[in-house]
């Protein structure tokens, strides 16, 4: 045994070593980027930031101002009198379902099939301008860290894990004849659990934190498309929504759900419920509950096309356009209402199929918001909004905590566009596209995205 006296120096010796290999590190002054000749919509205020500078040390924003900014050892980028932009966020997407049918997702899919899937979409998503996007269901952790690795090209990922759904709900993707509780290939890829009491909520619940989950997923409505679930069901107890919401707690953070009518949306806000999906049958009484719980709403507004009813996974099959034409009738006051008692409301496409589809789609939802809302309130939808829902996943589970999402200001995450014109002016310049079905394919991306930043990485670049 080394004597105590001995031990000292030596261990003094080793923690000087250690310091002055360590003290150089903390003195290097991170990677800059400057960008000059920029109007700044900064993810909140409807006036741009006019012919700014924006500066960038490694993956944060350092300084934004109107006058010039001394970064010498900067790598300057003229933005050529263009807008900056925070990079998009979508806040409810399906990054690992291909489609084309549930069905055939639960009798032929693979993992491996999911899993190229999921890095398509991923990259597809980055190169529409999308910086950020919280997964709505079938993605566990893995993804996010091919990504954060930089074996892939994608956004920053938020995935909720296993769609928590009861029995016959919306997210039952069995066999028609599998019994209660049997293992299928969502359940065994934990894509989507059946939960049918409290306890089995709290353990698939905790199994998706385990899995990588940022927040929970609970189905409590039904859909259009799915096979056993009327859209107007309202699935689980208050005490199994509670479950989720505990859950949730232990790891600091919240849950989303799948909520059509308004006694599922009353009963989510009730239980702690912090992230309203779809939110059809929303109203002004909702909206003031929201307001004062702090709530969220996602919406995808391609739920108002007309030419919903004529896809052929619709207008194929008898109960499912009996269901369509139902919803959409119920549905209708969604916009008057959401705009005369306005809530904070996040990007939503919702897309299951392909990715050259879900490029369209995602286009076309770009579209909807402002042909509905008008190019402010679509752009602090893409923005600041979609950055406020995914932080709710707080400290703990929160991948990434160093900096703000979905605004331009010192101390926010370094994840930037910059478009040709004004998007407050032309919306169409953030990638729209005016039809859906029957649109011709879309470009890898939109031309008047210029230049795709995240994380301080240039992911694009066409100004020179």
């Amino acid at each position: 045994m080394i004597s105590t006296d001995l031990a000292r120096p030596a261990l003094a010796l080793v923690a000087a070593l250690v310091f002055a290999t360590a003290a150089p590190a903390q003195d290097e002054t991170p990677p800059q980027t400057l960008f000059t000749n920029v109007h700044v919509f900064d993810g909140v205020n409807e006036a741009r930031i006019e012919n700014a500078q924006v500066l960038i040390e490694g993956n944060l924003i350092a300084a934004v101002s109107t006058d010039a900014i001394d970064a010498p050892e900067a790598t300057v980028i003229d933005g050529g009198g263009r807008t900056l932009t925070p990079g998009f966020i979508e806040t409810h997407a399906h990054l690992m379902l291909m489609g084309p049918s549930l069905p055939s997702m639960e009798a032929n899919t693979t993992w491996e099939d999911f899993g190229v899937h999921g890095t398509l979409m991923a990259e597809m998503y980055l190169m529409q301008g999308f910086t950020t996007v919280r997964d709505a269901g079938g993605a566990n952790g893995g993804l996010r860290r091919a990504i954060d690795s930089g074996a892939i090209d994608g956004p920053r990922f938020y995935p909720s894990g296993a769609f928590l759904s009861t029995r016959g709900g919306h997210a039952d993707f069995a066999n028609f004849t599998a019994p209660p509780g049997s293992e299928t290939n969502f359940s065994r890829l934990n894509m989507a659990q059946e939960v049918d009491d409290v306890a089995s909520v709290q353990k698939f619940g905790r199994n998706n934190f385990r899995m990588g989950a940022t927040q929970l997923k609970f189905m409590q409505s039904g859909g259009v498309v799915s096979a056993f679930d009327p859209w107007q069901l309202v699935a689980g107890s208050p005490e199994e929504i509670a479950a989720a919401v505990q859950v949730a707690g232990e790891y600091g953070s919240y849950v989303m759900a799948h909520s059509y009518r308004k006694e599922a949306i009353l009963n989510a806000l009730e239980a702690g419920v912090m992230s309203i999906e779809h939110g059809f049958s929303f109203d002004c009484e909702i909206a003031e509950i929201m307001n004062e719980k702090g709530a969220y709403i996602t919406t995808n507004l391609t739920a108002f096309d007309p030419g919903l009813l004529t896809i052929p996974a619709v207008a194929n099959v008898p109960s499912s356009l009996a269901k369509a034409k139902s919803a959409s009738a119920t549905f209708a006051d969604y916009i008057p209402n959401m705009k005369e008692c306005p809530v904070k409301r996040g990007f939503q496409t919702d897309c299951v199929g392909s990715v050259a589809d879900c490029n369209i789609q995602i286009a076309y939802e770009k579209h909807l918001n402002n042909e509905f809302f008008g190019s402010y309130t679509s752009l602090v939808t893409l923005t600041s909004t979609g950055g406020e829902i995914v932080a709710l996943s707080g400290d703990f589970m929160n991948p990434y905590p160093d900096g703000k999402l979905g605004v331009i200001e010192p101390g926010a995450y370094a994840d930037i566009l910059l478009i040709d014109g004004n998007p407050l002016e032309d919306f169409s310049v953030v990638g729209t596209g005016d039809q859906w079905f029957g649109a011709e394919p879309r470009p890898e991306s939109p031309e008047t995205i210029r230049l795709i930043m995240k994380d301080g990485v240039v992911y694009k670049n066409t100004l020179e």
